[in-house]
């Protein structure tokens, strides 16, 4: 088909090259940020919790009930991608954020505020594991990674978007409301540009690795054979009988406790432990998703150049571990604004050194079972790693109220470290640098 094809076919048949490729990254990667973005209540959660009269606790478990809502969507979509495509489930659900999100100014009640989260929750996880094959179907292996480092704009990029509105905006509307009309308002003009420009690859192409873009064209030369078909069910059970894919899984989802705090915590932290205002802490958290963000893209060109995804993933774990024990020392001392932007820059840096390989190393570790069975099997990522801020939010407000935060983070820093790295050695891929195969045709 044609890149300008009929409007409701959505399936390509022959591979994308050149800018058509790269602008099929860019709205696949888009809708992912929309999802994520709009899911966004970090930077107002302190003015939040104060209207509605909640606490710490009421919105612990409201959030493990939306986080469980995502995983749930995760395993359910993404076999139904690999079967029937990506775009058929990818494009409503996006329309359906920006009606949740419109409805969250208008919210004065725990109860309507449950209802809605749940929903945009529940879309979030949609996204997560169809947008992630996506990436994998328009990337290369020679490029995997800085790919994905692009994708993770989403969860990460929508955190720093967020931050940075709410920080410039806050101070000028004065109430937490404005800053779901603008998340409404960004959600429904990306949707309409995503619908008409969003594509999928056929089931012949989703078949493929592809190591480089030299072989792009070799794909769309030579005839391939066709997947057979699977029975109903069969797909995620066919990622199950891998250990080593959830269980890598498992690792990073751990190791990202300390993101899972930030993200949900982060500015909350901030006024509690440092005594920063609502603005100012929301202004500061914008830094720690900026330099998460440029590390997930530099970390991810040097694992490409170098196609040494767990070298560069352990270096950032291990760096970070040394990091924090530095960064938990700093609570309960007197530091200031400017301080602050370069500890909290340097703690998300060092995160992204660590995940934005391993998305990569992941992908391939799943192609390396079947290339078809991308979506299913971040369908189940994508439920592992909302299971791990499930557990968090019930037990973080007692770990809080007992020990303070200073103690929640030296936990989950620990957790995470102590968990990731043997798993780490489990995945497959090189120690050392090898030449790879051109293309491979499962």
């Amino acid at each position: 088909m044609s890149r300008g094809g009929a409007f409701l076919s959505r399936q390509l048949d022959t591979y994308p090259t050149g800018g058509f490729r790269v602008w099929l990254l860019f709205i696949a990667i888009l809708a992912n940020f929309i999802a994520s973005y709009e899911s966004q209540i970090a930077p107002v959660l302190p003015l939040l919790l104060n209207d509605l009269h909640m606490d710490l606790h009421q919105y612990g478990i409201l959030s493990a009930v939306c986080i469980l809502a995502a995983a749930l969507s995760s395993l359910v979509f993404g076999p139904l991608a690999d079967r029937h495509g990506r775009v058929v489930f990818l494009v409503p659900s996006l329309f359906l954020t920006a009606v949740c999100v419109y409805g969250m100014a208008f919210v004065d009640t725990i109860s309507q505020l449950f209802a809605l989260r749940v929903v945009l929750s529940f879309v979030d996880g949609v996204a997560f594991g169809l947008t992630a094959g996506l990436v994998r179907d328009f990337s290369p292996r020679m490029g995997r990674a800085l790919a994905y480092g692009f994708w993770t704009f989403g969860p990460v990029g929508s955190n720093f978007f967020a931050a940075a509105i709410a920080g410039w905006t806050l101070p000028v509307y004065g109430h937490w409301q404005s800053q779901f009309y603008i998340a409404g308002t960004v959600a429904l003009v990306s949707s309409i540009v995503i619908l008409f420009t969003i594509r999928d690859l056929s089931p012949r192409l989703r078949a493929q690795i592809i190591h480089s873009k030299k072989t792009m064209e070799q794909v769309n030369e030579q005839p391939v054979k066709a997947e057979k078909k699977v029975e109903e069910g069969s797909l995620m059970k066919q990622v199950l009988r891998v250990p080593h894919l959830w269980l890598s899984s498992i690792g990073i989802s751990l190791f990202l406790l300390t993101y899972f705090t930030m993200a949900s915590f982060g500015p909350k932290i901030l006024v509690d432990s440092f005594g920063f205002e609502a603005h100012q802490a929301a202004s500061i958290s914008k830094y720690f998703w900026f330099l998460n963000l440029l590390t997930l893209l530099v970390a991810g060109w040097i694992s490409d150049r170098l196609q040494l995804r767990k070298v560069v993933s352990l270096f950032g774990a291990v760096a970070f571990a040394l990091y924090m024990i530095y960064f938990v020392s700093l609570f309960g001392t007197d530091v200031s604004e400017g301080a602050m932007i370069v500890y909290v820059s340097i703690l998300g840096g060092l995160m992204g050194i660590t995940y934005g390989p391993w998305n990569a190393l992941f992908s391939e570790n799943v192609e390396d079972v079947k290339a078809s069975l991308q979506s299913s099997a971040w369908g189940l990522h994508g439920a592992i790693i909302r299971v791990v801020p499930v557990v968090m939010n019930l037990v973080l407000p007692s770990v809080v109220a007992s020990g303070g935060w200073s103690t929640w983070i030296a936990i989950a820093v620990a957790v995470g470290v102590i968990v990731y790295i043997p798993l780490l050695f489990m995945s497959k891929g090189p120690w050392l640098s090898k030449k790879p195969a051109e293309v491979v045709a499962q």
